[in-house]
């Protein structure tokens, strides 16, 4: 697949109007190709950002992003504007997309890879969060996918748990149950690192 949508991005200006994503749907509806460039490059960062964040493998988190949109193009005469918002949908699209990957036989784990060093870096104290951020995210990659998906959306994309469990089509109080489940399972895998790492984890 070629890498269309990702030549020379465009930054969207931000929607000043709930419906401007219902309105460009409508006009693909109607095959109109311009309406579908403005809704990818709306939600493309954030779409390979979620993405990525989920697969630590940038060539599959584009691949995912760029099949998600394919499909919103393919399925543009399905689409009833004002029915669903159009980023629920594509979030549900790409976490089972990833779930999926991930679910796939996998030839190392994260921690298997050296973190790289930055030799330019003198700060002490920069250095320790880095490393301190760097333990986290390897504890998050060992959660279960469930688990894994919800923490990244509550923390990463800022998003709360009535739109965590529209995305991933699951309850709130599962949702709840299941950001609980990944914290406690965190601060078992981080047990054993240093105090501050454990702080980080203590705001329920």
């Amino acid at each position: 697949m070629t890498s269309i949508l990702f030549s020379s991005p465009q930054a969207a200006p931000e929607a000043t109007i709930a419906s401007l994503d219902d309105h460009l749907i409508e006009r693909m509806r109607q095959n109109d190709e311009s309406a579908y460039r403005l809704l990818v490059e709306r939600h493309i960062d954030r779409a390979y950002g979620l993405a990525l964040r989920i697969l630590r493998r940038p060539a599959d988190a584009e691949d995912v992003a760029q099949e998600a949109f394919v499909k919103a193009w393919i399925n543009r005469d399905k689409w009833q504007a004002g029915r669903a918002k159009f980023s629920t949908w594509l979030y549900r699209v790409i976490v089972n997309r990833c779930i999926d990957l991930q679910r796939a036989p996998r030839t190392e784990w994260i921690d298997d890879a050296p973190e790289p060093i930055d030799e330019a870096e003198d700060c002490v104290s920069s250095i320790q969060k880095k490393q301190i951020y760097g333990r986290l995210e390897q504890a998050v990659e060992r959660l279960p996918d469930q688990q894994r998906t919800a923490v990244l959306l509550s923390y990463y994309e800022d998003m709360a748990n009535a739109e965590i469990a529209e995305v991933m089509g699951i309850t709130v109080s599962a949702t709840e149950a299941l950001l609980k489940r990944g914290r406690q399972r965190l601060r078992e895998i981080l047990k054993r690192s240093a105090g501050d790492v454990r702080r980080l984890l203590e705001d329920d």
